[in-house]
């Protein structure tokens, strides 16, 4: 079952995270932090459960597209993350589904991401580099920059995409080399 968050999930939410991406504090603390960031769109976020145990959770944050014609309000799906034990069970498949919907049905042109062409490519992403998209960050790869494009899209609606300050500040945009920075002797 795919429904809101509320305040009571929060703790399963972290722990989802925790455990889906291997990491104790940055995901995490990057959904606390977006959670109440101020922002033009309010955060859309929701969970998957079986048996009422939280297994999964989406968020969608807002973000925005620096265009010719004007700044556009979008929104940002990061992060997403399933259990281990209940990944390849189509659950993001259905969390994805459900947050792009929510999103087209509040007016949102636009969805970006970061990830595998091969897994959001088939539910409902593109690459954005091709349809006139700008990355934020050098060190995106291109093919992991994504957008939906959705019913309120307009084609004049091209540009740079800019994530929110939050992003930025749990260092969480692009790749790290993790051998810069390293010592060799």
């Amino acid at each position: 079952m795919i429904r809101p968050e509320s305040a009571r999930d929060h703790r399963d939410v972290r722990e989802v995270h925790t455990r889906a991406f291997g990491d104790g504090e940055r995901v995490p603390g990057l959904v606390e932090a977006l959670r109440v960031a101020e922002a033009a769109w309010a955060p859309m976020s929701f969970v998957a459960t079986v048996d009422e145990r939280v297994v999964g959770h989406v968020l969608l944050s807002a973000a925005r597209l620096d265009a010719p014609r004007r700044i556009v309000d979008v929104l940002t799906l990061s992060p997403l993350g399933v259990v281990p034990e209940f990944q390849r069970q189509g659950i993001g498949t259905r969390l994805i589904a459900h947050a792009l919907a929510a999103a087209d049905s509040q007016g949102v042109p636009l969805v970006f991401l970061e990830g595998s062409p091969r897994y959001y490519g088939t539910r409902g992403f593109e690459g954005a580099g091709a349809v006139g998209f700008r990355s934020p960050s050098l060190r995106i790869p291109e093919p992991a920059f994504q957008v939906a494009r959705l019913s309120a899209h307009e084609p004049w609606m091209t540009g740079t995409f800019v994530y929110s300050e939050v992003f930025w500040a749990f260092d969480c945009v692009g790749l790290r080399d993790p051998e810069a920075g390293a010592v060799t002797s």
